[in-house]
């Protein structure tokens, strides 16, 4: 095969079921789409079900899919070990379930091939994204991008949305210096590419949560807290080096900057602390009841959803319009 333009990496984990309507679906909207050569690699990170039987005969039957195996799981790794091996001009990954619009994609990218911009990312929090998910969900993801601006000084809106696209001479300088292998590597990468001055275009998308996400929230949220607390004393105490690839040269470090990055561990480890006493008690008291196979009833999940948050970040532009 070729060396593409564009490799689109998929993390996957135990997704036998949706691995190969969406990769088919990815696949087709390329075909019909997508200007570029690209590649579609689906990242089998440590599943147990049928995940990579499925994988590797979508490999064999569409030219543009391969399958790569790991036996750790991990996303961030699967991440960083496939993006550091590839040669395409682009690198990008979006999750399986595709709750992203694959409309979003030309846009993601084209900065980056143009050179215009170096990391891309599809964000549900800027004005004119469209996102339907339920109240849980958004407030977890609103505090933890308001936590990140407010005591890491971070300027993207969205850390967390799963659709993201880097160049590959900067991917090289900067995956050496990320640690996380897991959904913390997200926001990781994207705090190490603003330290180093790096242009980040940011795309509004239309979003819809998926119901069947296997994302643990709070044990989530809590491992991304600790990856906050390490890098922000990885800041303080200066053991994290961050090369300037583009833009003006730092200034040297003030003394209120290093209290600041101190003050990020603080916080962030009290939280941490919090959410593992809220994910005890979501445990012990809270464990919603499950049909016999285990799986969540996604009836009573589509009937939450209803009474969930549908909300359109454009849709105070046109209030103002009206008044």
């Amino acid at each position: 095969m070729t060396v593409p333009h564009v490799d689109i990496v998929v993390p996957v984990r135990n997704e036998e079921r949706d691995l190969a309507p969406s990769i088919r679906r990815l696949v087709a909207y390329l075909r019909e789409t997508f200007p570029f050569h690209a590649r579609v690699t689906v990242a089998d990170n440590g599943s147990t079900d049928a995940t990579w039987a499925i994988a590797s005969r979508l490999a064999r039957e569409l030219p543009e899919v391969r399958a790569v195996h790991m036996e750790l799981p991990g996303r961030g790794r699967a991440l960083r070990d496939i993006w550091s091996q590839s040669e395409a001009d682009v690198l990008a990954y979006m999750d399986v379930d595709l709750s992203t619009d694959l409309n979003a994609l030309l846009p993601l990218v084209a900065p980056l091939m143009s050179g215009h911009s170096d990391l891309a990312i599809g964000t549900r929090l800027a004005r004119g994204s469209r996102v339907i998910r339920g109240p849980k969900r958004e407030l977890i993801s609103r505090g933890y991008n308001l936590l990140l601006r407010t005591m890491m000084g971070a300027r993207f809106s969205d850390a967390q949305c799963g659709f993201k696209a880097i160049r590959r001479d900067q991917a090289r300088a900067l995956l050496p210096l990320t640690r996380d292998t897991g959904w913390f590597f997200d926001t990781e990468l994207l705090v190490l590419a603003e330290r180093a001055g790096l242009r980040i275009h940011e795309v509004p998308v239309d979003w819809i949560d998926d119901l069947d996400s296997r994302v643990d929230i709070i044990a989530t949220a809590v491992a991304d807290l600790r990856g906050m607390a390490r890098l922000g004393a990885g800041f303080a105490r200066g053991s994290i080096q961050v090369p300037q690839l583009r833009g003006p040269a730092p200034g040297p470090g003030s003394s209120a900057s290093r209290l600041a990055e101190v003050a990020v561990l603080i916080a962030a480890n009290l939280a941490a602390t919090v959410l593992r006493f809220l994910l005890y008690r979501y445990w012990v008291f809270g464990r919603p009841e499950r049909p016999p196979d285990g799986r969540p009833d996604v009836r009573q999940a589509a009937g939450r959803q209803v009474t969930g948050t549908i909300h359109r970040n454009d849709m105070a532009t046109q209030g103002e319009r009206t008044n």
